[in-house]
């Protein structure tokens, strides 16, 4: 699956998007998953009240289910302008 990374996000982990091959079964999974690989990984996921995560380009929660979804972004929340 491809995870997209945007803003200080992208900008912590180093990376705007990479490919994975994951058993995470949710995207809380995921997120676990993805803190323990580095500490960059880890202060990247460090408040997940300050993320928000999309599946396949629709808004989604952290205990969505990660079946058949080929793509994941991390960003944070949008506001106007």
């Amino acid at each position: 699956m491809d995870v997209l990374y945007f803003a200080w996000v992208r900008e912590r982990i180093g990376l705007p998007k990479e490919r994975i091959e994951t058993e995470a079964a949710t995207v809380s999974d995921l997120v676990a998953e993805l803190s323990a690989r580095e500490d960059r990984y880890a202060a990247a996921f460090a408040d997940l009240s300050a993320l928000r995560v999309a599946l396949d380009q629709e808004l989604s929660d952290f205990d969505a289910s990660l079946v058949g979804v080929r793509e994941v972004a991390f960003f944070p929340p949008m506001t106007g302008g």
